[in-house]
């Protein structure tokens, strides 16, 4: 008989199986939702060592849940990091992953390349709690990097593959530059999820979900997650970070000293989101674990009809722009064959060559695709971003980030791609009319 393999499990497998265990009462091979807001205690010491953290068994939902603990591990394995926490929103990910970083005075260096959800929060709530933001363009050089670091500044912030226009970030380059900064590099994997792009292996300390989208595929909850590589030197940078590496007060251990290379991510869970309390139910999780089993399988069926979808809106005259890296006239089509070599992700964003009215008759038009504001879905979802995530932009704010008047952000779901196309050559036949006719 053949040795048994020592190999470890491949990405399939653990999409299943990875953070689960099995309940100790019932056996249930699926993980089961833990419905409770509380855990008994089994005496007096025993909640005194819960609340202090010494405990391997929990004291409250807020922050610790049986069902979310283990979404939180799956995703953290499929990433490669050491732990996970799974929240309420991709928002709430974003929100408690920099606010365990920055504080009031602080100040944090962006691509521009960002959701423009993300930059409104920027520029809104974290702004107002003193933290400032500042953008710098994605390939700047080396050289202008290191000049916008300051001794404020608590981390780079960027996403693998932006939404809606997909420039392909070069994680490696810019993670080398933060950490010769002093400083960790918080990265939002969404688009391409685990399967297609792992940023950690290129350099990312902090990874950030929307569970919501292509991870849960269903469109059925809301949630988000942040994983910890493991990787940074808190200790070195404890100047920066005192309320990882420093003691909170005499004779009690720093973060560092209690939990090592998962320091970071017990202070998420432990300060910010308890004292926050972004909650996510453990319904949500229980359906979002279900989601994930199938990742793989969703995932090269996305993008092997995204690249069909693309290459065939490429082909048409009412399109003026097509925004996808798979293809080969794309400027990032070079770093997406690098980076994204199984698929670059299923958003297809389009420039239609009749502006807003165009859109208008675009989106109208069609039957099949949903015009809605989500990503990620089974559903093929179609939406136009100046009059509606982007419209709270100047003309001129929109045409500095790429927005287009004729832009709509596709979706490509799991639908037989041959009537997604029956459904696109409907809207686009309505939007090179004059009348929609």
């Amino acid at each position: 008989m053949p040795g048994r393999s020592t190999r470890p499990l491949d990405f399939e497998t653990r999409q299943i199986h990875a953070g689960a265990v099995v309940d100790s009462e019932t056996r249930s091979r699926v993980t089961p939702i833990y419905q409770t807001a509380a855990y008994v205690f089994d005496s007096f010491d025993d909640g005194e060592e819960r609340f202090a953290g010494r405990s391997a068994y929990r004291a409250y939902s807020r922050n610790e849940n049986p069902t979310n603990a283990v979404a939180g591990r799956r995703i953290a394995d499929l990433e490669g990091g050491v732990d996970g926490i799974v929240v309420a929103s991709g928002q709430a990910a974003i929100a408690s992953a920099l606010s365990a970083l920055a504080a009031n005075g602080d100040h944090i260096l962006a691509t521009r390349s960002l959701y423009e959800g993300t930059r409104e929060m920027f520029r809104g709530v974290l702004a107002r709690q003193g933290i400032e933001f500042e953008y710098v363009p994605d390939d700047a050089d080396d050289a202008e990097w290191a000049s916008r670091i300051r001794p404020n500044t608590k981390a780079v912030y960027t996403e693998t593959l932006p939404n809606p226009l997909g420039q392909v970030v070069d994680i490696e380059r810019i993670g080398r530059l933060a950490h010769e900064a002093g400083v960790p590099l918080v990265v939002d994997n969404t688009v391409p999820t685990p399967y297609l792009w792992r940023p950690i292996e290129d350099g990312a300390d902090i990874v950030i979900h929307s569970t919501s989208k292509w991870l849960s595929g269903h469109a059925s909850v809301i949630g988000g997650a942040i994983v910890d590589a493991g990787r940074f030197d808190w200790a070195a940078q404890a100047g920066r970070f005192p309320q990882l590496a420093a003691a909170p007060r005499p004779g009690v251990p720093s973060f560092v000293e209690r939990y090592g290379e998962g320091a970071y991510l017990a202070y998420v869970r432990s300060v910010i989101v308890l004292e926050y309390g972004p909650t996510v139910p453990p319904t949500s999780s229980f359906l979002l674990l279900h989601g994930i089993e199938t990742l793989s399988v969703r995932m090269d069926r996305h993008v092997a009809s995204a690249q069909t979808v693309a290459e065939w809106l490429e082909a048409r005259p009412e399109v003026a722009e097509v925004h996808y890296p798979g293809l080969p006239s794309n400027p990032f089509h070079a770093r997406a064959q690098r980076y994204l070599p199984a698929g670059a992700g299923s958003i297809v964003s389009i420039e239609l060559a009749g502006g807003r009215e165009a859109a208008r008759r675009f989106i109208d038009a069609l039957e099949l695709i949903s015009p809605m504001t989500h990503i990620g879905d089974v559903r093929t979802l179609a939406i136009h971003l100046g009059s509606t995530i982007h419209a709270k932009l100047t003309p001129e704010e929109q045409a500095e980030a790429g927005i287009g008047p004729g832009l709509i952000r596709l979706s490509i779901g799991l639908e037989s791609v041959r009537d997604i196309l029956d459904d696109l050559d409907r809207g686009l036949v309505a939007a090179g009319g004059a009348d929609g006719a």
